[in-house]
């Protein structure tokens, strides 16, 4: 089996970039055999680098009962939400502009390496300075920075994880995008156990969120160690080789690659992946501006409390994740329908407003939790449809940058979406 096109010709794959693709798989299959993935390891890699690309983003929001404690008067997922998106957008749009002359597996290391840095910002601080005390701003806007540093990261990591995932078979773009819904239930996970292990007091609440901060960084080094190891593995190697021949092969048909060439076909690969990234935004300006800042922030519970915020992001985080596994049983292959399922999501706005404004019934926390199951479960099942689809849309050779161009319609959906998310408080 070779490097397989999912949709083509009528969802966006025209036949000059098939017959390439299939010319180019034919030609090296006929003298390799695709090496087996044994014991999944490669799939399991895959799947532990997109939980850990979003373990930063997911730390921090999860962590909102104890940064609410330590900064009331600020609006905290908000705060970190725009600025996490808005660095992430702007580092991204230069990673694209500069992808040609730049090395995917030094970004991703470098990112990867940041992650671990603006985790270990969190409990040192707390250690050195905030020592549990309340109402220390200084502090809060060195956990600002922390978020912002991870915003960079991301954008190494992210879209070069992505890019990768979409030069191998779409089993390994689902894992991926798998893992990132992975990530959210894991910190929800860790978040509920840490903070009920401990006293429900000030100090509790300190130990819990350092305990929590400290794991997140150990399985930030696990990726690390992991995605170093990834590329000697013989299925990686293949289609590495095959990517190889493929930007050969394009080579000697255009001459070597020059700024002005590289243009050309960014404008290319944008234009052939524009519908399907067009869905990708508005799922997430959807569901930023909804988000975390409105599930922690605009609805309250009187019998949940504080566990109110912290369970409706694990309900979210558990059916982002059903919705994302759903792929390794069913892709959706007709992206119009995808595309416009996407779109049909933005009902969601009016009918969280009915949450907060709407009749008596609809401001209880059965409504709430209903939606944010849906919430996460079209969330996680269109964007991993319209991941798998984009890098099919190109010849192999720029899988790695239409994967990057996705992520970034992407992010400019996440940063649309965190700044929509301040309109619930006017």
């Amino acid at each position: 089996m070779g490097y397989t096109v999912a949709g083509a010709t009528a969802d966006g794959v025209d036949s000059e970039s098939s017959s390439l693709l299939l010319a180019t798989t034919s030609t090296i299959t006929q003298n390799t055999k695709i090496p087996k993935d044994s014991f999944n390891l490669t799939y399991l890699i895959y799947f532990t680098l997109g939980a850990g690309y979003l373990l930063p983003w997911n730390a921090f929001i999860t962590a909102v009962d104890y940064f609410s404690y330590l900064y009331p008067a600020a609006s905290v997922d908000r705060v970190f939400a725009s600025v996490y998106m808005l660095v992430g957008l702007f580092s991204l749009l230069l990673i694209v502009a500069y992808a040609h002359k730049s090395d995917a597996f030094v970004r991703i290391n470098v990112g990867l390496g940041l992650f671990v840095v603006s985790l270990l910002v969190v409990p040192l601080m707390d250690v050195a300075y905030i020592k549990g005390r309340t109402g220390l701003y200084d502090g809060f806007y060195v956990t600002v920075g922390a978020v912002a540093l991870s915003g960079l990261a991301d954008a190494l990591v992210q879209g070069g994880v992505v890019g990768a995932a979409g030069e191998l078979p779409e089993r390994y773009m689902q894992a991926v995008v798998a893992g990132t819904a992975a990530s959210g239930v894991l910190v929800s996970f860790l978040r509920i156990i840490t903070k009920a292990v401990y006293p429900q007091d000030a100090h509790g609440l300190r130990q819990s969120a350092n305990l929590y901060f400290a794991v997140s960084i150990a399985i930030m080094v696990i990726c690390i160690v992991l995605y170093n190891v990834a590329h000697r593995l013989p299925v990686i190697k293949y289609y590495n080789d095959l990517k190889i021949q493929a930007v050969n092969e394009e080579k000697e048909e255009k001459g070597s690659r020059t700024g002005a060439l590289w243009r050309s076909t960014l404008l290319d690969i944008v234009g052939r992946v524009k519908w399907i990234g067009s869905g990708v935004l508005i799922i997430y300006v959807v569901t930023l501006a909804i988000f975390p800042g409105y599930i922690t922030e605009d609805v309250y519970s009187n019998i949940l409390k504080d566990w109110y915020a912290v369970l409706l992001i694990t309900v979210y985080n558990v059916f982002d994740l059903v919705g994302k596994s759903l792929t390794a049983v069913y892709v959706l292959e007709n992206s119009k329908v995808a595309i416009g399922a996407s779109f049909g999501r933005l009902l969601f706005l009016p009918l969280f407003f009915g949450c907060l404004h709407g009749p008596e019934f609809f401001r209880t926390e059965i409504p709430v939790t209903l939606l944010t199951c849906l919430l996460g479960l079209t969330n996680g099942y269109l964007t991993s449809v319209l991941f798998i689809m984009a890098p099919k849309t190109v010849p192999l050779q720029h899988a790695e940058p239409a994967g990057i161009v996705i992520v970034l319609f992407l992010v400019v959906g996440l940063a649309i979406g965190s700044v929509v998310s301040w309109f619930w408080v006017i």
